[in-house]
């Protein structure tokens, strides 16, 4: 289709750039360019295949606020994820690998964007955002920071020490242990996160292994007094072990304190 709009098209855009509207829906059409629900649901079908709006899903576009020079489009995150979870009334944080990158903790840049969110779960693509959406109870949202896109939607962000917990706690998704630890160790010492606030968060977010993991990372830099007992009056008594880094030989010292095997490699 190209810049070779039919008159429907240049319609709808007129219409939605004159309302100011980003988000089209079925039945947003029918009696203002007066058309048939058959005739809008091809006119969407239309403009979604030419990639001048994007499909969010069934019944549900994203429109831009003015269609670029070759009249291809595409969404930012900020605007997928607003419409497919903020306007239904849910809540979400962008995480792992792109908190990682955020943060500077890891260079690589995602290839999808990853978002804790209390409504959805799978894989999505809308435009050319990819996404993988994790469901998770809203007690374990929060600790986040908000960004602005060139949009003008904010993105929400697990914060900071937010991504340090997380990069533990969901270390078999995210494939994010024992880097997990590097990081911990430099963001301390460089400040940029104090062991009170990582304390706090891993208790109010994390888990068991989390807490036992933390612990004999904080241990093994040297910290003591009442932060680390914060930390291990949190753990509940258990007779068994873990592994620092899960999925490697069990090998090395065992932390008693802890109940940790310490197979992390040098």
């Amino acid at each position: 289709m190209g810049r070779d709009l039919g008159n429907l098209e240049r319609q709808l855009f007129a219409y939605a750039q004159m309302r100011k509207l980003r988000v089209l829906k079925t039945g947003d059409l029918r009696g203002t360019l007066r058309i048939s629900a058959k005739q809008e649901r091809e006119l969407f079908s239309r403009l979604a295949r030419a990639g001048m709006i994007a499909k969010v899903k069934r019944g549900l576009y994203l429109v831009p606020a003015r269609l670029p020079l070759g009249g291809k489009w595409s969404p930012d995150e900020a605007q997928v994820l607003k419409a497919l979870i903020v306007d239904p009334g849910g809540k979400y944080q962008v995480c792992g690998p792109n908190a990682f990158n955020r943060y500077g903790l890891d260079e690589q840049v995602p290839q999808r964007t990853y978002a804790y969110n209390n409504l959805l779960s799978g894989e999505r693509r809308v435009g050319a955002v990819a996404l993988t959406l994790i469901k998770v109870s809203e007690e374990r949202l929060g600790d986040t920071e908000e960004v602005e896109t060139a949009s003008g939607e904010r993105l929400v962000y697990s914060s900071r020490v937010r991504t340090l917990v997380d990069a533990i706690y969901d270390w078999s998704r995210f494939a994010s242990l024992p880097r997990a630890y590097r990081w911990i160790r430099s963001e301390l010492s460089t400040g940029r996160v104090g062991v009170k606030e990582l304390v706090s968060t891993a208790l109010l977010f994390g888990n068991q292994g989390t807490l036992r993991r933390l612990g004999a990372v904080l241990e093994g830099m040297g910290v003591k007094g009442k932060r680390l007992a914060e930390l291990k009056r949190g753990i509940r008594s258990s007779k068994s072990l873990i592994l620092m880094v899960p999925g490697t030989r069990g090998a090395g010292k065992i932390s008693q304190r802890w109940g940790v095997v310490l197979n992390e490699p040098v």
